[in-house]
């Protein structure tokens, strides 16, 4: 859960109760889950070092916790299954042990029991002492947690904390929060109070932000047959700009989102966190993706396969007529230093992937609508040739575009979209946006792209809503040249 490795076990109290350790105090929340379902949850060891830059983004992922809710309903349905069908198995087990006892003792034996019936009393006393030695064997081996006779008073947390009490209720989940009162609160407010400054920010300032998005004009829902899509890109862990995208997907009816990857820092198991943000913001549509430079190493992608995505691989995808064609990055990057691994075989993965890519959509039957990659060098060929109406990148982290290039195959337009989360570097997640965030819709009608539209988010919680944008298309086989859009 966010940086930490956790012990989660189900119980019956009804509350969600996270347990960080002696230095901090504990907190729960009611579940509102049927039978009064509730978990334990122990955090563990982070990867993290700096004990306040664990605090600080623990804050960060609370105000926004779908993500993390949705991974521990998850694991909590997953034990619930293996655990009804072990208790199956170990009955089926007792049925299968009591059918092949009576079976071994034969015809002639059977009879005589039965002919005996009711049984002596040392046969009664043996017969009680096997059935208790397999129902205690079969306890023993399932899983129970043992029974929790501490004694924990539980106030709720803005009487310990009442600065949080300043934040509306709509925008807080920590309204329902308590938190257990004793020496670990008196003794860790001050370890917290940096922690409670950035949830507090965080909530203020996304929340109001994509309040902001419902209020704002000029956002271009689609028309007719029309539909929309929502691309973001290099959210770098910034999961609380997920409800602010979001927010601009309702306004445009969106019917999926292509995501074009620097979903993490660095690619570790930890920021999984950021898929399953990603993935509960976005339930209701389907999302196509591909990993970038800094989802290094094959954990991202399966993690957004396990999600649900549809994570590109260097084939076709087609999704309401419309085809898509893309692939991950094959370059890796750390979280400060730039390209992992030997520049050469970098740059030659980068040229293989460009051609790769350009042979698969200038030879495919039907034209590659459009292309998802994470760096624009990926998709240059395909650009100059003209294979594609739409090429979408992102990697600078700054927007490039849109740019119209006329090759041998037809009329590519060519957009790299900002950093969704606003990044800087490699890391954007914090109380606020530190530098602009941007996403795009795409419009498309009878399967081709045929719009674009960017929006644009400021730090002083501005929303610059860009103009719509006709995309020049060139005709397809069979069309007259008129038809092409000018």
């Amino acid at each position: 859960m966010g940086a930490h490795n956790a012990t989660v076990t189900g119980n019956l109290d009804g509350h969600a109760t996270v347990q960080a350790g002696p230095l901090l105090p504990e907190f729960r929340i009611g579940t509102d889950a049927p039978l009064g379902i509730g978990a334990d949850i122990v955090l563990r060891d982070s990867p993290i070092t700096n004990f306040e830059q664990i605090l600080a983004q623990d804050a960060a992922i609370a105000a926004a916790p779908e993500g993390e809710i949705a991974k521990v309903t998850a694991v909590l349905r997953d034990v619930a299954l293996t655990s009804a069908i072990r208790g199956v198995a170990a009955g089926l087990a007792a049925v299968v042990a009591i059918v092949l006892v009576w079976r071994l003792l034969g015809a002639e034996r059977r009879e005589q029991l039965v002919a005996s019936w009711p049984p002596g009393r040392h046969t009664v006393l043996v017969g009680g002492t096997l059935t208790v030695v397999l129902i205690a064997s079969t306890w023993v081996a399932l899983p129970h947690r043992s029974d929790d006779t501490r004694t924990v008073a539980w106030v709720p947390i803005t009487t310990e904390f009442p600065e949080l009490g300043d934040i509306p209720a709509d925008l807080s989940v920590l309204q329902n929060v308590e938190v257990s009162k004793g020496a670990a609160v008196a003794g860790s407010k001050a370890l917290l109070d940096g922690a409670i400054a950035t949830y507090s920010e965080s909530v203020d300032f996304y929340g109001k932000l994509a309040d902001d998005v419902d209020e704002v004009e000029g956002i271009r829902a689609p028309e007719g047959d029309e539909i929309t899509a929502l691309v973001v890109t290099d959210r770098h862990n910034n999961i609380t700009m997920d409800q602010v995208a979001k927010a601009v997907g309702d306004r445009a009816d969106i019917s999926f989102v292509m995501d074009l990857g620097d979903d993490t820092s660095n690619g570790a198991s930890w920021e999984d966190f950021s898929i399953q943000s990603l993935a509960a913001a976005f339930s209701d549509v389907p999302v196509y993706a591909v990993a970038g430079n800094h989802d290094q190493g094959p954990f991202i992608r399966e993690e957004m396969e396990r999600v649900g995505f549809t994570v590109l691989d260097g084939g076709i995808e087609e999704i309401e007529g419309i085809s898509i064609l893309g692939d991950s990055d094959p370059r890796s990057s750390g979280l400060t230093a730039g390209y992992t691994g030997n520049e050469d075989d970098n740059i030659e993965a980068i040229g293989a992937q460009n051609a790769e890519l350009a042979e698969t959509a200038c030879s495919a039957e039907e034209r590659i609508g459009v292309l998802m990659v994470h760096s624009s060098a990926s998709g240059r060929e395909t650009i100059d040739r003209g294979c594609a109406d739409l090429a979408l990148s992102g990697h600078l982290h700054r927007q490039v575009g849109p740019d119209v290039t006329e090759g041998e195959e037809g009329i590519t337009t060519a957009l790299t979209t900002a950093s969704t989360g606003g990044a800087v570097y490699a890391f954007a997640l914090g109380s606020k946006l530190r530098r602009d965030a941007q996403v795009t819709l795409v419009t498309f009608d009878d399967g081709r792209p045929v719009g674009l539209q960017i929006i644009t988010f400021r730090p002083g919680r501005i929303i610059d809503v860009g103009d719509y944008t006709e995309l020049e298309l060139s005709p397809l086989p069979g069309d007259d040249a008129d038809d092409a859009t000018p």
